[in-house]
């Protein structure tokens, strides 16, 4: 039985997946890698084929999305833990017995995140503290990264939520969350698991050591993230907030989409329009 099934989700990713792979085979040689394809219409299943049977592919048949993507592929994982890597990344430092070690030295964390480096050489901002009132006046405010919402820690640390484009889960603490909660499409189902997972009796953490690049938006672009993006935040906090509480944060996020679009109106600009016109549809 390996120690580790690493699952990787894929959606037109043949420009991406090859090279992600070939960094995978030092950084974790002895694991289980499961290649999760959410229907491609590009190269993706063929160039999986070229690495024979150290990938085991798996079709979903449709576009499922993150979460329901994932789901399906960790039900055919052997690992005693799970890593997510998405696609358009590649492993740049440190070894998956890194992380290992860190579940190793405390039963209690349940759930680890890597650092992720932009194509800029930038640390993303990948951990950070779970939605609420004033993390959503913030980040309205666009201040969400001065005041910490959102950072990349420099040393072990623990936090609230880590990014599922690279994060670490104890399989059997995935299991008995159900996994990701489907009804996040992509986005914010990371913050979700972490939330639901600290409700189980276990921590988050996040570790510098273990690195990847990541060239961001691989299988999506910008308008497809904001929407998903408002959708997974107003679904979390109306799960998990208060009702009045969760009215002001619609109330914030609709003046905020509400705002750019007549910007956009204001300068012309398409992008606004349409990004923005489609998220106050959510309201």
């Amino acid at each position: 039985m390996p120690k580790v099934t690493i699952v990787i989700l894929t959606f037109n990713s043949s420009s991406f997946i090859p090279n992600l792979l070939k960094s995978i085979k030092d950084f974790a040689p002895e694991s289980e890698i499961l290649v999760v394809d959410n229907a491609s219409s590009d190269d993706t299943l063929n160039q999986l084929k070229k690495f024979g049977n150290s990938v085991k592919i798996i079709e979903t048949g449709s576009n499922l999305g993150f979460s329901k993507g994932i789901n399906y592929g960790a039900k055919n994982a052997k690992g005693e833990y799970l890593l997510f890597i998405n696609p358009d990344a590649l492993v740049k430092n440190g070894k998956l017995t890194d992380m290992i070690s860190v579940f190793e030295e405390n039963e209690k964390i349940g759930i680890l995140g890597g650092k992720m480096i932009g194509q800029d050489g930038v640390s993303e901002k990948s951990a950070g503290r779970f939605f609420g009132l004033i993390q959503i006046f913030l980040l309205v405010l666009g201040l969400d990264e001065i005041f910490g919402v959102r950072f990349s820690p420099e040393k072990l640390s623990k936090v609230d939520f880590v990014s599922g484009g690279f994060m670490m889960v104890r399989s059997n603490l995935f299991k008995k969350l159900n996994g990701f909660d489907e009804n996040f499409f992509m986005y914010i189902e990371d913050m979700d698991i972490c939330y639901r997972a600290k409700n189980a009796g276990f921590d988050t953490y996040f570790t510098p050591v273990v690195s990847i690049s990541h060239a961001g938006q691989g299988s999506s672009n910008r308008t497809f993230a904001i929407i998903n993006i408002y959708k997974g935040i107003l679904y979390f906090c109306k799960q998990n907030k208060p009702f009045w509480e969760y009215q002001i944060i619609r109330f914030l996020l609709f003046c905020k989409a509400f705002g750019v679009f007549i910007l956009g109106k204001i300068m012309n600009n398409k992008y606004y329009i349409n990004t923005y016109g489609e998220a106050l549809k959510l309201f």
